[in-house]
């Protein structure tokens, strides 16, 4: 039977997991989101080149991603600070849709789903935040782990 590993055997007493007693093996992650514009919006943007007043949306929103990775441990409380190896986030456009892959590496005790599917938000935060004065109508959605390796079961999402 699953158990949560963040408290106690009553829910109670949150707490960091202890991974001392774990092997350092190599973890992967890979995340994604999804910001979905209004045509109009889409089109405005790519005729501009993804350029708005506060810059260029998609390597700022890039950047932005890579910082929330490295953020992690300061924005969830009980996650662990981690020494990363890689990050990489990669925003392409499927129609009106800007698709966010953020994939992040370690050798660590402690997987690194959390620092992707954070990179993955904080990207999607940046685009609205940047494209906000052409609509409110953006839907940020689809948050989701879509993969990983290392540590006691690989996980890989399976696209129907």
């Amino acid at each position: 039977m699953k158990t949560l590993t963040h408290v106690n055997e009553r829910g109670e007493d949150p707490r960091m997991v202890d991974v001392s007693g774990k092997t350092v093996t190599e973890r992967t992650a890979h995340a994604q989101a999804r910001v979905l514009f209004p045509t109009d919006v889409a089109k405005t943007l790519s005729d501009a080149g993804f350029m708005t007043k506060k810059g260029a949306v998609l390597t700022v929103a890039q950047i932005a991603g890579v910082m929330g990775v490295k953020a992690t441990s300061q924005l969830i409380p009980l996650c662990h600070p981690l020494s990363l190896n890689g990050c990489r986030v990669e925003i392409t456009m499927e129609g009106d849709e800007a698709v966010i892959d953020c994939r992040v590496s370690c050798q660590g005790k402690t997987g690194v789903e959390m620092e992707a599917l954070t990179g993955a938000s904080v990207a999607a935060l940046t685009i609205y935040d940047m494209c906000k004065a052409l609509s409110h109508d953006m839907v940020i959605r689809d948050v989701r782990l879509m993969g990983k390796a290392g540590g006691k079961r690989d996980f890989q999402r399976i696209e129907a």
